[in-house]
């Protein structure tokens, strides 16, 4: 279940590459928090870059338009529940305390 939920959609696939290349390229984090900076600032870089390609492309027919959607908005995550309480039973000490 959580590899499904993980890998549920190419959009998700190329944040997740992406997000790999750029952790990938620094190595090691001196912090937790200085990896979780490092992912946020990528995914605004991203979502970014995206937007620009949207705003290109706004007054095309939608049949014309290449620019990707927005990472998240109008994505569907099925078997959610079942991937969490995977990740939970994996991994208690980081997740539990935020459920």
């Amino acid at each position: 279940m959580l590899r499904r939920v993980i890998y549920t959609t190419n959009s998700i696939e190329s944040l997740n590459y992406q997000l790999r290349k750029v952790s990938k390229n620094r190595g090691q984090f001196p912090s937790d928090e200085a990896a979780v900076k490092l992912l946020w600032l990528a995914i605004c870089n991203i979502e970014d870059k995206r937007a620009r390609e949207r705003d290109k492309e706004k007054n095309l027919p939608a049949s014309k338009r290449k620019a990707k959607g927005r990472m998240v908005e109008g994505q569907v995550t099925t078997n959610w529940k079942q991937a969490l309480a995977q990740l939970a039973a994996a991994y208690p000490e980081r997740i539990r305390p935020y459920l």
